[in-house]
């Protein structure tokens, strides 16, 4: 199956697009209007086609045109810079951009280079009037064509060096939203809220393909904003969200429990869930949030807690027809419990890096994707992520988790969120630093917090800094950004 064929899976069921409702045959209609005018414009099957737009019923509608027509999709994050861009334009051969309004590149002339070859198809511009258009039907493609073709090029959040592209397939996407959907068992009945941008992989292959895949309603909102979402979840009956964990924790401060009675399934994923925060939420509103983990470069999901038997901490158990292992250093699988890196084997897992062959050697090794995420396994095949390989602080020669370190900090009174991070030390070689936000009025006590972590951790484990902090910087998929406050540290140092 090719990923804009999905579309035919529903039959009257509604698809909500912030107040627009229409229904599955009215939305195959709109894809087909959209495929014919891009085809009218130039785009053809190989090319690489930029979609730079907000959540909206034109951005879903656009991205199944731009694969209908076997051309690749490459959606780029709508908060990003001109010159953010005009590198991934650059990078990935682009030479349509579809977005909500025209960039005005002149102003960065000089420093970004000419941007003549690339053709701008604004939404705003043609999107209202499609339906009064008389174009030539696009014609169809001879026997459609594999699912092994390319089918969207997903691009790292950059967090160290410059983006990647991960370069995914038709059944790359496809076999994901069947594997994820054999675990949470969505169905015709649901209606899934979609507030996670569409350009980030987890929302599009959860909140749009698996739906899709089901048969279900879907209600996609702009972005999240704490009143709109939760009037939304009344408006519409929803029944199953998709968020990150900031979510989660916004919506334990503002949120009522009859405001969520109707949802059956949370989802939580992007970063870690702090375990006080899913058993606050919890204990909140009577329902657990299911943890689950991935990245891009599979599609992006590996692993979910099934919804009858979740644990704190864990991201579940790898979903159907996908291999792991925890290896370590030699690539030797280790036994349960011991900490290595996480490796993936599947269906979903990337084609490539695009035009990267080297950083494709490295990250695909024998068929085995290399996550650079630590983790371990337990006796019941449930997998914990330990860390980023890339995050670990080695103190005295002694390696430390910040994940663990923070699990404790949330669990101090006043702590809204909290991140470690390992800065230059003299003798110890890193030591540890901690940043928390603190709720509002509250003064940070450095002895007081230091001993409640003594109490529960390791001497060396425990920060010999702590900085309190009004937000935590994190990019909109609700990631923490370490490298700011990394980046912060080493000017601090060498001022």
């Amino acid at each position: 199956m090719l990923v804009h064929q999905l579309i035919n899976e529903g039959k009257d069921e509604v698809v909500a697009f912030h107040g627009k409702n229409i229904n599955y045959h009215q939305f195959k209609e709109m894809v087909g209007k959209y495929r014919n005018y891009l085809y009218y414009q130039g785009v053809r099957s190989g090319q690489n086609v930029g979609l730079f737009s907000r959540n909206s019923v034109e951005f879903v509608c656009s991205y199944m045109a731009i694969v209908s027509l076997g051309a690749v999709v490459v959606p780029i994050n709508n908060q990003l810079t001109l010159r953010e861009i005009k590198y991934i334009i650059g990078d990935a051969g682009i030479r349509y951009l579809i977005t909500m309004a025209r960039l005005d590149f002149t102003t960065e002339v000089d420093k970004l280079g000419a941007m003549e070859q690339v053709t701008q198809l604004v939404l705003s511009d043609f999107s209202p009037m499609l339906f009064e258009l008389e174009l030539p039907e696009a014609p169809k493609l001879a026997a459609e064509f594999s699912d092994e073709e390319a089918c969207a090029i997903i691009y790292t959040s950059g967090t160290t060096g410059k983006p990647k592209g991960a370069l995914l397939t038709h059944r790359n996407l496809v076999e994901n939203a069947k594997a994820f959907q054999a675990v949470l068992g969505i169905n015709a009945g649901d209606t899934v809220l979609c507030v996670l941008p569409l350009y980030h992989c987890f929302s599009w292959t959860c909140s749009i393909l698996n739906s899709l895949l089901a048969g279900a309603s879907i209600v996609v909102l702009p972005a999240f904003a704490p009143k709109e979402t939760l009037a939304a979840i009344k408006e519409y009956k929803v029944t199953v969200m998709y968020g990150v964990p900031p979510i989660y924790n916004l919506l334990l401060r503002v949120g009522e429990k009859t405001d969520l009675a109707g949802v059956r399934i949370f989802v939580s994923g992007g970063a870690s869930l702090p375990q006080p925060v899913a058993e606050q939420f919890f204990n909140k509103y009577g329902i657990n949030v299911v943890e689950g983990y991935g990245l891009s470069e599979a599609s992006p999901v590996v692993a979910l807690n099934p919804p009858e038997k979740t644990k704190y901490c864990s991201i579940g158990k790898p979903l159907p027809g996908l291999e792991v292992r925890i290896v370590g250093n030699d690539g030797e699988e280790l036994p349960f419990g011991d900490v290595g890196e996480l490796v993936v084997k599947g269906a979903s897992v990337m084609k490539e890096y695009y035009n990267l062959p080297l950083d494709t050697a490295k990250a695909i090794r024998d068929g085995w994707l290399h996550t650079g995420d630590l983790a371990y396994q337990d006796e019941e095949r449930y997998l914990f992520i330990v860390d980023r390989l890339k995050d670990m602080i080695i103190v005295n020669g002694e390696n430390v988790y910040p994940r663990e370190i923070e699990e404790v900090l949330y669990s101090y009174p006043g702590v809204i969120e909290a991140t470690v991070i390992g800065v230059s030390d003299s003798l110890r070689g890193q030591a540890v630093r901690a940043y928390v936000v603190l709720t509002e009025g509250q003064r940070l006590d450095k002895k007081a917090i230091k001993g409640y972590l003594n109490a529960r951790l390791a001497g060396y484990k425990v920060p010999r800094d702590f900085v309190q902090i009004n937000q935590l910087p994190k990019n909109n998929t609700g990631k923490i950004l370490k490298r700011v406050l990394c980046e912060q540290a080493e000017n601090e140092r060498a001022v």
